[in-house]
C-alpha cells in the first residue's frame, strides 16, 4: 500500500493512533468528519435552547396522565384512521358520545391501547457500563458516604456487566442480597405479559404482537444475542413464552451503533483534536457512543421493516428505564388523535435539580432545555410559586411510524450534534453526541405525556440509584439525610424503592417471597390479567 492509500485509510490520525482507535472499535471516517465539521465552525448553528416561559398544562398538547382523563375526540376521523391501518372499531362502545365527539376516560383508553398492540413496535436504546453506569468518580459524586456504605454492594453488581452491556445487569437486588432479573429480561417480561393481556382479551394467539427491537453498540450486540440465546431457560421468561408461543428472545431486530472516539476537552479550545490520553496512557483513544439520538440512522432498516410488516407506532426508551414499560393509554391517544409523536415528561419533585425542562424556547415552540443551562432554579421556583407545574424529561417517546419512516433522513442531518465535557476515571474529554429528545423542537403535531416519576421514570444512570431502589442501606443509620428536602437522599432512595416494588408486583409479575422476587405463575398471571381486563 502507498502513502497516500494509508494516509487515507488513517483519515488524517497518525497511523499509531489510528490503528488504536481501529482496534477498539471506533468509526475513524464518521470521528474525522464530526472533528472536521466542528473546527470548521459547522455546527456553531446549532444554538442553545433558550427558555422564555413555561408552558401550562392545557389538556390538548400537554395532558396529565396522573389524574382522572376525559379526552374529547371526533369519532368519525379517529374510526377511519383505525380502518386505514385495517381494524374496525365502533369507538362509542368505548366512550361517553356527545354528537360526533367522544368522550374518553381512562378506562375506554385503556381498551384500546390493548387493541392497538398489534401495530405497536417496542424499542430500546441499550448501553454499555463501563463509560458511567460503574465510573468511581460518577458514583462517588452522587454521596461520599452513600458510596461507602454501598460499596461492596457495588461491587458484586459490578461483577455482572463490568465493561458490558447495562441491559445484562441486574436491575435490582433483593433484599437478600441476592441479584435479580436483568434490565432486559424485565423488559421482555413485561412485553410477553401485555401479549398475553392481548391475547386474553381477544382470544386471538396467532397475530404477532409488540415486536421488540433494540440499538446496540459494537462492543455488545454480539454478548447480547449470546445472552438472549440463554434467556430459552430464563425463570422470568421460559413459562410466558411458552403461554403465549412468543420467542421473545429470538425475534429481536437489531441496529448496531458504531463508535466515535472522544475528543478534547473545551478547556483546552480550538481546534478540538482526539482525546488520546485515557487512564493516563499515551496513544490510548477512548470509544465512545454518539449518542441515542443516532438512533434515527442506525434503526433505519427496522423502522422500514416494521413499517412494512404493518407495524404504525413504535415505543423507544433507555433499558435502564424499570418505569418504561408500554402504556395503552398513550398508544390509544397517539393513534385515535393521528399525533407524530408523544414524550413523557414527570411531574418536578423536589429533588429534581437537573435534567432536562419542558419550556418554551426562544422561537415560542415546545421544547426541552437543561435546567440550571437554558433555565435557572430561580426561574423554576418563580414559576411554581405563581402555579405553573414544571415537568422533567424521561427519556420516553412514542412515534407515528408512517411519519417516521418519511423523515428518518432529515431527522438525523438536523438533529444537533453537541459535545459535552466529561470528567470521569478514564480523564477529562469530551463527547460528542445527537440527544434523541431534541427532536421535540423539530416537530408541530405531538402530545406531551405528564407522568407520575416513581411510577415511569425508575432510571439508573449510575450504579448507585440502582442501589438506592434496591433500598440498599436504607437501615444503616449513617444513610445520609438533610433537613433540605432536595438534598435528603433518604426520602428520596424511600420513594424510588417504593417504586420499585410497585412496578416489580404489578408490570413485571413478581411477587417476594422470603425476601426475594420470583415470577409469579401463569395461573396467577391469567387471572390477574383477566379480571384486569374486564
Amino acid at each position: 500500500m502507498n502513502s497516500i492509500d494509508n494516509k487515507q485509510e488513517n483519515y488524517g490520525f497518525p497511523p499509531a493512533l489510528a490503528a488504536a482507535m481501529r482496534s477498539k472499535g471506533s468509526d475513524l471516517a464518521l470521528t474525522r468528519d464530526i472533528l472536521t465539521r466542528y473546527n470548521a465552525g459547522e455546527f456553531d448553528r446549532f444554538q442553545p435552547v433558550r427558555a422564555i416561559g413555561i408552558p401550562r398544562i392545557d389538556g390538548e398538547r400537554i395532558i396529565d396522565l396522573t389524574g382522572r382523563l376525559e379526552v374529547r375526540i371526533d369519532l368519525a376521523m379517529a374510526e377511519d384512521r383505525l380502518r386505514q391501518w385495517g381494524l374496525d372499531l365502533n369507538l362509542s362502545a368505548y366512550c361517553r358520545v356527545d354528537g360526533k365527539t367522544g368522550l374518553f376516560d381512562r378506562e375506554g383508553l385503556k381498551r384500546i391501547g390493548i387493541l392497538l398492540y398489534p401495530y405497536l413496535g417496542y424499542g430500546i436504546l441499550n448501553g454499555g457500563s463501563a463509560s458511567s453506569y460503574f465510573d468511581y468518580k460518577k458514583n462517588v459524586a452522587l454521596s461520599p458516604q452513600l458510596y461507602e456504605i454501598c460499596a461492596e454492594k457495588l461491587k458484586f453488581l459490578a461483577e455482572f456487566g463490568w465493561n458490558g452491556a447495562k441491559a445484562l445487569v441486574p436491575a435490582y437486588l433483593n433484599e437478600d442480597g441476592t441479584p435479580g432479573a436483568s434490565f432486559i429480561e424485565l423488559k421482555m417480561r413485561a412485553l410477553l405479559l401485555e401479549i398475553l393481556r392481548y391475547q386474553l382479551l381477544t382470544g386471538e394467539k396467532d397475530q404477532r404482537v409488540l415486536p421488540l427491537f433494540q440499538m446496540a453498540s459494537i462492543y455488545n450486540y454480539r454478548e447480547l444475542e449470546e445472552a438472549y440465546d440463554r434467556f430459552q431457560d430464563s425463570p422470568y421468561l421460559k413459562d410466558l413464552m411458552a403461554e403465549t408461543g412468543v420467542a421473545i428472545n429470538k425475534e429481536v431486530l437489531t441496529g448496531v451503533q458504531p463508535m466515535l472516539a472522544a475528543y478534547t476537552h473545551s478547556s483546552l479550545g480550538r481546534p478540538k483534536d482526539v482525546f488520546t490520553t485515557a487512564y493516563g496512557q499515551a496513544n490510548n483513544p477512548l470509544p465512545m457512543p454518539g449518542g441515542h439520538g443516532q438512533n434515527f440512522q442506525i434503526l433505519g432498516p427496522c423502522y422500514r421493516q416494521l413499517h412494512a410488516s404493518g407495524v404504525k407506532m413504535v415505543y423507544l426508551g433507555n433499558v435502564d428505564n424499570l418505569g418504561f414499560t408500554v402504556d395503552p393509554v398513550a398508544v390509544a391517544l397517539l393513534a385515535l388523535q393521528g399525533k407524530a409523536s408523544g414524550f413523557e415528561f414527570a411531574f418536578r419533585t423536589i429533588v429534581d435539580t437537573k435534567g432536562g425542562v419542558l419550556v418554551i424556547d426562544q422561537d415560542g415552540r415546545l421544547n426541552c432545555a437543561d435546567l440550571g443551562v437554558a433555565i435557572s432554579q430561580e426561574e423554576v421556583l418563580a414559576a411554581e410559586q405563581k402555579g405553573g407545574r414544571i415537568l422533567f424529561n424521561c427519556a420516553t417517546g412514542l412515534f407515528d411510524l408512517e411519519y417516521l419512516v418519511a423523515n428518518l433522513e432529515e431527522i438525523s442531518r438536523t438533529l444537533p450534534v453537541r459535545f459535552s465535557d466529561q470528567d470521569k476515571d478514564a480523564g477529562r474529554y469530551s463527547q460528542a453526541e445527537q440527544v434523541t429528545w431534541e427532536i421535540i423542537g423539530m416537530l408541530e403535531n405531538f402530545y406531551i405525556f405528564g407522568i407520575d416519576k416513581y411510577e415511569r421514570f425508575l432510571a439508573a444512570k449510575i450504579g448507585l440509584e440502582t442501589l438506592l431502589a434496591s433500598g440498599v442501606g436504607l437501615n444503616d443509620p449513617r444513610f445520609p439525610q438533610a433537613e433540605d428536602p432536595a438534598k435528603d437522599l433518604k426520602k428520596t432512595a424511600e420513594k424510588l424503592h417504593a417504586g420499585l416494588k410497585r412496578k416489580l408486583a404489578t408490570v413485571y409479575g413478581l411477587k417476594k417471597v422470603a425476601g426475594r422476587w420470583i415470577p409469579k405463575g401463569v395461573p396467577e398471571l391469567r387471572k390477574e390479567l383477566a379480571t384486569a381486563n374486564r
